[in-house]
C-alpha cells in the first residue's frame, strides 16, 4: 500500500468520526439541550425577562415627584447624624441621577452643617464654631497613617469612618507621604490619589501638593491641547495633578535652647481675608475626575478605569503653586507655658490629649494689626493635634483648614526632625 493511500484511509476515518459525533449531538438537541446550551438560553432568557423590568424600575425611580424625593431625603439627611448611619445618605444619591442631584443640593458643606458625607468633604473648610474630630492611627511596620472621623479609637467599627490614608516613603534626599482616599491604594495613577506630602533633606521644611488646584485658583495654561488617556497608561509616579498649596516650616534648634518645635504653615490656598469679618475661605465643589460619583456608589463593581485630563505639555513640569486673590493666611504653633511643678512645657488640651509628646502643637492664626482680625479670631484654635496612646493620636480641625490640609499638616510632625530638636 503507497504512502497516498495510507493517507486517504485516515482521512476517510476521520471524516466518518467527525459525521458521527455531529449525528450524536444532533440526536441528543432533539431530546434536550446540552448543559452548556441550556445554561445559554436560560442566561438570554434571563436577561430578555429582566431587561425590561429593570427599564421600568430605573424609570419608576427616576420619574418619583420631586416634592416626595425632596421631602424623604430631607428628613433622612436631619435624622443620619454620625457614619455609619450616614452612608443611608450617600445610599440616596447612587439611586439615580435625579436622585443625585437633589442629594447634593440637600446635603450642606461641613462649614456650614459640620458633619462630612462625600468624598468633596475633605477639601472643604470645617465648622467655625466648634471643631470636627478625629483621630490617626500609626502602623509602624508598613509605615501607613490612616485618619478616622471620631471621637476616639475605642469607638472604631462604630461611629468613626476611615477618612484618608497616608504611606510613608524614604527618598535620598527627602520623606514623601502620599495621601489617598483608600487604605490600600497609594498609586499616584489611581483615582483615589488626592495628594501627597514631601519634606527637604533636613526635614525642617514640607510642602503639600494637591492633586487639583482650588475652585478659584488659575489653572496651568497651555498652548497643545490636552489628551484624554486610560488611568492605567499613565506612569504610576506621574500624579494626576500637582499643585503647591502649604508651605510648613520648622524652626532650627540645634542646641536645643529654644524649648518645643516651632512651626509656620503658609496656606497658599487660603487667603488671610478668610478669617476677617465676613471673609469667606475657598470651598471646592467636586473633583476634577468625580471622585463624588465614583465612592457615591456602595455595591462593589469593577468597571472601567477612569479616563483623565492630562495636557501634554504639563506632566513634565514642575509643581505649580496656587495662588489666591490676596495675602495667604500664615499659621504658627501656639507657644506652650513652663509649668513649676511637673518641669515640663504644657498647653490646654481640653482632655483631648493625655501623653506628654513633642509631636503635640496647637496652631492659631498668625496676623498682624494691619489685617483687622479680631483678637478673639486670632486665639481661636485652628488645629490641634495630640497624643493620647501608642501609635494613637488626635486631630481638631476648624475653618477655614479642611481635613486634607490638617491632614498633611499633622504628618509634618511624624517625620524626623534632628536639626529642629
Amino acid at each position: 500500500m503507497s504512502f497516498k493511500s495510507i493517507v486517504r484511509e485516515l482521512k476517510e476515518m476521520r471524516d466518518g468520526f467527525g459525521s458521527m459525533s455531529r449525528r450524536s449531538s444532533a440526536a441528543e438537541g432533539r431530546v434536550g439541550p446540552s448543559r452548556s446550551g441550556a445554561r445559554l438560553h436560560w442566561h438570554q432568557a434571563r436577561h430578555q425577562r429582566h431587561a425590561p423590568w429593570d427599564d421600568v424600575q430605573e424609570s419608576r425611580w427616576a420619574s418619583l415627584p420631586p416634592e416626595l424625593l425632596l421631602d424623604v431625603i430631607q428628613r433622612i439627611e436631619a435624622s443620619e447624624l454620625s457614619w455609619p448611619a450616614r452612608r443611608y445618605v450617600v445610599s440616596c444619591a447612587s439611586v439615580c441621577r435625579s436622585w443625585r442631584h437633589i442629594t447634593k443640593e440637600i446635603v450642606q458643606t461641613p462649614e456650614q452643617c459640620g458633619r462630612m458625607t462625600f468624598p468633596i468633604s475633605l477639601k472643604q473648610p470645617g465648622p467655625r464654631d466648634s471643631p470636627i474630630q478625629c483621630f490617626i492611627r500609626r502602623e509602624r511596620a508598613t509605615a501607613t497613617y490612616r485618619l478616622y472621623l471620631g471621637l476616639s479609637p475605642a469607638l472604631q467599627g462604630e461611629n468613626d469612618k476611615l477618612l484618608l490614608a497616608a504611606r510613608k516613603v524614604r527618598r535620598a534626599t527627602s520623606t514623601e507621604f502620599v495621601i489617598s482616599l483608600s487604605s490600600d491604594d497609594f498609586s499616584r495613577a489611581s483615582s483615589t490619589y488626592i495628594g501627597k506630602l514631601r519634606s527637604n533633606f533636613l526635614g525642617t521644611k514640607f510642602t503639600v501638593y494637591d492633586s487639583q488646584p482650588q475652585h478659584d485658583a488659575p489653572m496651568v495654561s497651555t498652548n497643545r491641547s490636552s489628551r484624554r488617556i486610560h488611568s492605567k497608561q499613565v506612569s504610576p509616579r506621574v500624579p494626576a495633578g500637582n499643585y503647591n498649596v502649604t508651605t510648613i516650616a520648622y524652626e532650627l534648634n540645634v542646641l536645643r535652647t529654644r524649648g518645643p518645635r516651632r512651626m509656620q504653615c503658609t496656606m497658599h490656598s487660603i487667603p488671610v481675608s478668610s478669617i476677617q469679618e465676613g471673609g469667606t475661605a475657598p470651598t471646592p465643589t467636586a473633583f476634577i475626575n468625580s471622585l463624588d460619583e465614583h465612592f457615591s456608589s456602595l455595591a462593589v463593581s469593577k468597571g472601567k478605569d477612569p479616563i483623565i485630563e492630562f495636557s501634554s505639555t504639563t506632566l513634565g513640569e514642575p509643581p505649580v503653586p496656587v495662588q489666591t486673590s490676596g495675602e495667604p493666611l500664615v499659621l504658627k504653633n501656639k507657644a506652650p507655658r513652663w509649668h513649676e511643678q511637673l518641669q515640663c512645657w504644657c498647653l490646654n488640651f481640653r482632655g483631648r490629649v493625655t501623653v506628654a509628646s513633642v509631636k503635640n502643637f496647637q496652631l492659631v492664626a498668625a496676623v498682624d494689626a494691619s489685617h483687622q482680625v479680631p483678637p478673639a479670631e486670632q486665639e481661636k484654635v485652628i488645629l490641634q493635634f495630640g497624643k493620647i496612646g501608642k501609635d494613637i493620636f488626635t486631630m481638631d480641625y476648624r475653618y477655614p483648614l479642611s481635613a486634607f490640609q490638617a491632614f498633611t499638616i499633622c504628618l509634618s510632625s511624624f517625620d524626623t526632625k534632628p536639626a529642629c530638636e
